[in-house]
C-alpha cells in the first residue's frame, strides 16, 4: 500500500512539472532581451556570475563542521548527573580533544585566514 502512495506522488508531481513547463514555454518567447538582468533600465554593470573567493567557502564549510560538533555536545552538557561517571568524562574529554586537535590543524594549515 505504501508502494502504491509513493507511486502516485511521484505521478502527481510529474504531471505538476510537466504541466508548469507547458505553460511557461508556451506563454513566453526566450531571448537575449528577456533572459538578461535588468537593473532600472541601464546596462548590467559587471557580469552576474562572478567567482567568489574559495578560501571564504571553505571557512563556511570549516564553521559549520564545528557548529554541528558544539551543538553534539549540548546533550552531555546538560546533564549533571552523567558527569559522575568516568566514562562520559573520558569521551567527552577525548571529543573536546579531538575538536581541538581539528581547529589546531585548520589553524596551522592556514585555512582560518580570510583575508
Amino acid at each position: 500500500m505504501m508502494m502504491f502512495y509513493f507511486m502516485l506522488g511521484v505521478l502527481i508531481s510529474l504531471c505538476f512539472i510537466s504541466l508548469n513547463n507547458l505553460i511557461y514555454q508556451s506563454s513566453t518567447q526566450r531571448s537575449n532581451q528577456n533572459m538578461s538582468a535588468f537593473e532600472c533600465g541601464f546596462d548590467p554593470m559587471s557580469h552576474p556570475r562572478r567567482a567568489f573567493s574559495t578560501r571564504y567557502f571553505v571557512l563556511i564549510l570549516i564553521f559549520l563542521v564545528f557548529d554541528v560538533e558544539t551543538v553534539l555536545l549540548m546533550p552531555i552538557l546538560s546533564k549533571e548527573l552523567t558527569m559522575s561517571h568516568p566514562y562520559v568524562m573520558l569521551s567527552l574529554c577525548s571529543f573536546l580533544f579531538i575538536l581541538l586537535l581539528g581547529l589546531v590543524v585548520e589553524w596551522r594549515q592556514g585555512a582560518l585566514d580570510w583575508v
